[in-house]
């Protein structure tokens, strides 16, 4: 029985690495997608901001990156976040 290395895949930029990203983040381009967890607001940065920009609160921003195939890979948010 063989087994299968994961892949992770950059949502932002494409970069292909074995293994998860170090902290979630891509190392090629150092940016994710995070996502306001009071107003949803989607934002492409190295790290979230305090202050949402849209709802202009102090909230908790998710991770909603797309690291493997099963939520659609590169360019994809993972709906399941």
């Amino acid at each position: 029985m063989e087994t299968q290395e994961q892949q992770w895949i950059c949502a932002n930029c494409g970069y292909t690495a074995s293994g998860k990203f170090t902290g979630d983040i891509c190392p090629k381009c150092e940016k994710t997608y995070w996502k306001c967890s009071n107003c949803g607001y989607l934002i492409t940065a190295g790290a979230p901001p305090n202050t949402c920009p849209s709802c202009s609160q102090k909230c908790n921003f998710l991770n909603v990156t797309c690291y493997t195939p099963e939520c659609g890979g590169p360019g994809n948010i993972d709906p399941r976040l």
